[in-house]
């Protein structure tokens, strides 16, 4: 199965990467251009909406560690949408990223958006 990724802005500095398919050693470099491609931007928050992914490897989850990585020195989160069964069972076996930045619904990372927001408006 291939790799097909989306992704969009949000609002501003929040960005979107919808990987659809199988995440695996063959496919990855699909999802990681499109990372750093949105990297460029230094967006504040960077969302994978993994609602379409079926499958992730240890490559898939390199490239969203990476990520983190990435943002860590202009203070940027990764967060985590719509995970799957299989895929969330995967990052709890690693503990890749804490469960404050992994988020069940569009609604529920909105209200997250808005908290954090409101905090740096006052």
């Amino acid at each position: 199965m291939d790799l097909s990724v989306t992704s969009r802005q949000k609002m501003d500095g929040v960005y979107i990467i919808a990987p659809c398919g199988r995440l695996d050693t063959n496919t990855y470099p699909v999802l990681e251009e499109r990372v750093d491609v949105v990297l460029k931007e230094k967006p504040h928050t960077l969302v994978f909406d993994m609602e379409l992914l079926d499958y992730i490897s240890s490559m898939g989850v390199r490239v969203v560690a990476k990520a983190q990585k990435a943002m860590k020195p202009y203070y940027g989160k990764v967060v985590l949408l719509n995970l799957q069964p299989q895929i969330q069972k995967v990052f709890d076996i690693i503990k890749a990223l804490p469960s404050r930045q992994v988020f069940s619904s569009m609604n529920e990372l909105d209200d997250y958006l808005d908290r954090m927001q409101r905090r740096v408006t006052g």
